[in-house]
């Protein structure tokens, strides 16, 4: 195999040099050193490199270069080499710029120049950023392919199933030559949308199991037993499979679709504490995904909990696709999903033009186009703000007759500062039409109808928890939400089941050693750090029920 790489930038020609020999010197018989001069010639020489299927390990870039500073050049890097440690090369001058790039690319590292000698200043910390990168898993799948038609429900939730897993894939039409072969090679029976592995191998319109288990991601539980099993992978799940895992308890999260939630579809979440350049929900995901990982956790993906049932002091959940699991408690983290619209025409072009929640997989294809977004909460918001990216305009329907009650400042303020954005007021939808996918509107305006052209519709109008599932085993309120401490409580006194006696209990069930945190919680604060915050306690809650066992 060829030697990974070891990328350095740096505008400077005699740094540059420097840098290079110090590297070579240190690192050259296991890794080859490719430096560049000037920013751009940087980019082009990690685009040949991903291009031949190269592997970079580490990238080192100036923070003061003409073309574009170090900070710009290692995000466009990570975009091709996202596992590559990211290394800083600043001035004394410049520590401020490198802090706040930690945020902004995940900074791995910033280092102060000159590092004389390096024995003590480089070659510690380049031992280190090498050490992290061997160790890290890193299964590339550049090579996936997905062929299907435009307009296809079942093509796009499979690209966004890999997109939402963070599994690269190249999409392409079946119409187009490249595709058009590939289904060709697959036979004259083939049934679209077509995922061809980096092995060759051909999956048919596959279920969501048959392509977690064709990517690399985990299906079967490990053991049948843990301490702790997490059901649902938004921020709280995640956060208490972090909590959990690193503070001592086997722990298992099982997902049916994604790590990340609701969280994992927004586009650029700005007010979560530490992401003071904001963070896109699908980057803070994969970060408490590896985390978790990290901490021994174990991940669990497409795999569909539909029973929870309490047998002696072990709880059991039992799969849709059958098996089951057991452990000393579970924590419900399920979240919610959006609601749908209840506007004639609309259902039959779900995923063909009308997409509930912000399907960021789509963005690139409204390039040019118009958009519409129902919706006055945040999440509403971001999509509006980051589909204006893409779109010509972007039309932003609010039922009310304002966003200051459900939207927060920074956002309204964004939104008032877009061009392309239009906020419709006291406006909704009616109804939709067309063939084969969206391509018209309905929309009540102020008391009147009117009909719109239109290919693209985002929704998201308030959420229903996913708890049906859970039969009569755990009490919830009319809406669905589950029921958690105070609101259990009868006559003043709180459930006997439970044995914490004077102990926090606002997040436990009527079934002892089950938990509920995060959106499926009823009277929850809607809120990704609160969220995270409860899954934590819920761990802390778990300890004290074991301890009482």
């Amino acid at each position: 195999m060829d030697k990974p790489v070891i990328v350095t930038v740096d505008d400077d020609p005699g740094v540059s040099r420097a840098v290079a020999r110090d590297l070579r010197r240190r690192y050259g018989q296991e890794y080859r050193i490719v430096r560049a001069e000037a920013a751009r010639d940087g980019i082009e020489a990690v685009k040949e490199m991903r291009l031949r299927g190269d592997e970079v390990a580490a990238i080192l870039a100036d923070y003061r270069m003409p073309q574009m500073n170090g900070v710009q050049f290692l995000e466009a890097a990570m975009d091709m080499y996202p596992y590559a440690r990211r290394v800083l090369l600043t001035a004394y001058a410049d520590t401020d710029a490198a802090i706040q790039a930690i945020n902004v690319v995940d900074l791995d590292h910033y280092m102060l120049k000159p590092w004389d000698p390096p024995e003590e200043k480089f070659y510690p910390v380049i031992d280190g950023q090498l050490d992290a990168w061997l160790r890290t898993e890193r299964i590339e799948r550049s090579e996936l392919r997905v062929v299907g038609d435009r307009w296809s429900a079942r093509s796009y939730q499979v690209r966004d199933f890999l997109a939402r897993n963070h599994v690269p894939y190249q999409w392409m039409l079946a119409e187009d030559p490249e595709g058009a072969q590939l289904v060709k090679a697959a036979g004259e029976d083939c049934h679209l949308p077509l995922v061809v592995t980096a092995d060759g191998v051909t999956l048919e319109s596959p279920d969501q199991a048959t392509l977690a288990t064709a990517v690399g991601l985990s299906t079967t539980p490990a053991t049948d037993f843990y301490d702790l099993i997490v059901v649902g992978g938004g921020p709280a799940g995640l956060g208490a499979a972090v909590y959990g895992a690193s503070e001592g308890l086997n722990t298992v999260l099982v997902e049916a679709y994604s790590s990340g939630g609701q969280a994992g579809q927004s586009s650029r979440i700005e007010n979560y504490l530490g992401f003071p350049d904001g963070v896109s929900g699908q980057q803070l995901a994969d970060r408490a995904r590896r985390q978790a990982l990290k901490f021994g956790a174990e991940l669990l993906t497409a795999r569909k909990v539909v029973t929870l049932e309490p047998r002696g002091q072990a709880r059991v959940v039992g799969f849709k696709d059958g098996g089951e699991i057991a452990a000393h408690a579970v924590i419900l983290a399920t979240g919610v999903t959006y609601r749908r619209l209840d506007a004639p025409g609309l259902d039959e072009f779900v995923s063909r033009g009308v997409f509930y929640g912000a399907a960021l997989t789509e963005a690139p294809a409204c390039k040019d186009s118009e958009v519409y977004i129902v919706g006055a909460a945040n999440s509403a918001g971001q999509a509006a703000v980051y589909l204006s990216g893409f779109a010509s305009k972007v039309h932003l329907l609010v039922r009310s007759d304002g966003l200051e009650k459900s939207m927060s400042h920074y956002l309204i303020e964004q939104i008032a500062a877009s061009p392309n954005i239009e906020v419709h007021l006291q406006t909704e939808v009616v109804g939709g039409g067309g063939t084969g996918h969206l391509e018209r509107l309905t929309l009540l305006a102020k008391g009147e109808e009117h009909t719109v052209d239109a290919q693209w519709l985002f929704v998201f109008i308030g959420a229903e928890p996913y708890t049906s599932w859970l039969g009569e085993t755990v009490e919830r309120d009319a809406k669905g939400f589950v029921l958690t401490g105070p609101d259990l409580v009868q006559g003043g006194k709180r459930p006997r089941n439970w044995p914490l006696r004077r102990e926090p209990y606002f997040l436990e069930t009527n079934v002892p050693g089950v938990l509920a945190a995060g959106d499926v919680r009823a009277d929850s604060i809607k809120r990704v750090a609160s969220a995270v915050g409860e899954g934590a306690m819920a761990v802390a809650l778990v300890h004290r029920y074991l301890e009482k066992q």
